[in-house]
């Protein structure tokens, strides 16, 4: 069956108000959206940034009157007829339409990733099978990609690893295809936990060699290299916890940072690591360094 879209473009101070009419009239789901290439990054704690211009779109049932509900919400509201716009959504299995524009991505000469419906473009490279899930990490953010880029540049054979902030288990799956003994996983997110267990297992990697974890849980036992692909905010409040996880002399990779950010990260670690490789991409940055 089919649903129907009710579009509302407002200003940010309206946006509460119009949320409040749409549930009203029994909106099965509501979503945020720009409506002017107004960029916003990472927000500061406990803010709830929006932009200036937002475009409000509700999802309804097929058989609502949308005449009726057109004309109680503009009344409510103060619009015009001609500022509310109704569309038909296509039937689709959304939680799998994105995977028709997923492709392999090189990281380098010989590291692929695959997505688990696809075959390999070069079974002769290290080829890490990725299904994200509903987790975060699949490759095509450039955070991502700066992490694995670096990751594949290293000699890890042997190493422990801590994957922070795991997501879907990209970053230690891809250690433990490249040599790495064994991986702790750690995150908030129940879904990421489930993703990492399952990509584990889609590699054909022993289970027992990348154990996930929530935060409160998780060992203290320091690793040769820990890998933290999160936001520049927790990364700064977790200076102190990430770099008493790694080993004298080990290695640190932190990413999800804006270049604009680098060197808040610079300052917040400096105690603790020097930083020597840092790459960017499409205004992201990857950091990596030693524990001093």
């Amino acid at each position: 069956m089919p649903w129907l879209q009710l579009r509302i473009v407002t200003s940010r101070d309206d946006v509460p108000k119009v949320e409040r009419a749409l549930e009203h009239h029994c909106a099965l789901s509501i979503t945020l959206e720009d409506n002017a290439d107004q960029p916003i990054f990472e927000p500061g704690i406990g803010e709830t940034p929006l932009w200036e211009d937002t475009r409000v779109t509700a999802l309804f049932d097929a058989d609502v009157d949308t005449n009726a509900i057109g004309s109680a919400i503009c009344k409510k509201l103060g619009l015009t007829h001609e500022q509310t716009h109704w569309h038909v959504l296509e039937d689709k299995d959304w939680e799998r339409e994105w995977m028709k524009d997923y492709r392999p991505i090189q990281c380098s000469d010989n590291f692929w990733i695959c997505p688990s419906w696809l075959e390999p473009e070069a079974p002769e490279a290290v080829n890490l099978i990725l299904d994200p899930g509903l987790a975060f990490g699949t490759g095509t953010h450039p955070t991502t990609f700066l992490c694995l880029q670096w990751l594949s540049r290293q000699n890890i054979k042997g190493a422990s690893v801590i994957d922070y902030g795991c997501g879907s288990g990209i970053l230690g799956v891809a250690s433990l295809l490249l040599g790495s003994k064994r991986v702790i996983g750690v995150d908030i997110d129940p879904q990421a936990l489930v993703a990492t267990k399952e990509n584990t297992k889609r590699n054909q990697l022993n289970p027992d060699d990348f154990a996930v974890y929530f935060p409160s849980k998780a060992p203290s036992e320091a690793a040769d290299l820990v890998l933290a692909n999160i936001l520049a905010g927790p990364l700064v409040e977790l200076a102190d916890t990430l770099s008493n996880l790694i080993k004298p002399g080990g290695q640190i990779c932190l990413s999800g940072v804006l270049v604009s950010q680098k060197n808040d990260i610079i300052k917040a670690y400096s105690s603790y690591i020097e930083f020597d490789d840092i790459s960017e991409k499409d205004e992201w940055a990857c950091l990596a360094g030693r524990r001093i």
